[in-house]
């Protein structure tokens, strides 16, 4: 009889250990970028030109606040325009201008130095390098100013290159630090006779979740990367993790998270993408804790920058 009662009890709630990256989530630049939006809207209106941040979540709240978002100068309604935290080139910033807006820039400072040091790569004569992707918005507002350049990701583009007597590589702030040096060493031994000259622009905050990451997904049997779908520095974190743990989900929000990817988990790692809000982080861990049996004891954690 007792062995009967055992073999039907429900089985209890597995012990599912949740473990977030070191550092994760929001960085200052896009902190800052999303408080003097909306600062700004509530004393004037205002449009952004571009997706402030590539995070829906993000973009749903500013639109609920009257914010316009257009993705040309000649949509704009409003007097005022804000430039993204991904920044804009001159020329770029010349034709708003010319147009009578007044332009506001949340551009991350950390973009900034990324463009004086593009600027003065170009200015000592050396060739621009861009490590980064050719349509990304932040990569645009790098090179539009640029009588030439070159934009590089893989192996490939580096074997396309022209020869150059003098090269000058800078980044996507938003790259993986190890892939940018990669680069910059296979061209060097391409052109061996060149002058190389590199400027790491990518910023410390992407540097800190890539390693954060890596240590994390090492100790996880799944790992849960939190971020918009069109983040690239999300993807990057994905694409890092799973180097690390072979099973690696991307999600936008708690509810795109799947019971069955828990199967036979012990450990989930938890990180974000540079966009991601903290309160978007928190559901998702507390989704995950309910799925496998809630405990009473939790409370959000803050996250480190």
């Amino acid at each position: 009889m007792i062995q009967s009662e055992i073999a039907i009890r429900p089985p209890l709630p597995r012990a599912l250990h949740i473990i977030r990256a070191a550092h994760l989530g929001m960085c200052f630049g896009v902190q800052d970028a999303i408080a003097l939006a909306h600062a700004q809207a509530r004393s004037r209106p205002l449009t952004i030109l571009g997706d402030l941040v590539h995070n829906e979540t993000v973009l749903a709240d500013l639109r609920a606040r009257g914010i316009r978002i257009e993705n040309r100068a000649d949509d704009v309604a409003t007097a005022t325009v804000m430039i993204t935290a991904h920044g804009a080139s001159d020329l770029a910033l010349r034709a708003i201008q010319d147009r009578g807006l007044r332009v506001l820039q949340a551009t991350c400072p950390l973009v900034h130095y990324a463009h004086r040091a593009v600027k003065s790569l170009a200015r000592d004569n050396f060739h621009p390098v861009i490590v980064g992707l050719r349509e990304h918005v932040e990569v645009r507002g790098l090179t539009q100013d640029l009588a030439e350049f070159d934009i590089v990701l893989t192996e490939e583009d580096v074997l396309q290159l022209a020869p150059q007597p003098r090269f000058g590589i800078a980044a996507q702030t938003t790259q993986p630090i190890d892939r940018v040096r990669h680069l910059v060493g296979l061209i060097g031994r391409r052109f061996p006779h060149s002058e190389i000259r590199f400027i790491d622009t990518v910023c410390q905050p992407t540097k800190q979740r890539q390693s954060a990451a890596v240590e994390m997904a090492r100790q996880a049997d799944v790992v849960i990367v939190i971020g918009g779908a069109h983040s690239n520095n999300t993807r990057e974190l994905a694409a890092t993790c799973a180097r690390f743990c072979s099973r690696v989900h991307q999600v936008a929000n708690a509810r795109e998270v799947q019971p069955g990817w828990l199967l036979d988990a012990e450990t989930v790692g938890i990180t974000a993408g540079t966009s991601t809000p903290d309160h978007v982080i928190d559901e998702v861990e507390l989704r995950l804790r309910n799925l496998a049996g809630p405990s009473p004891h939790w409370q959000p954690q803050n996250q480190a920058l």
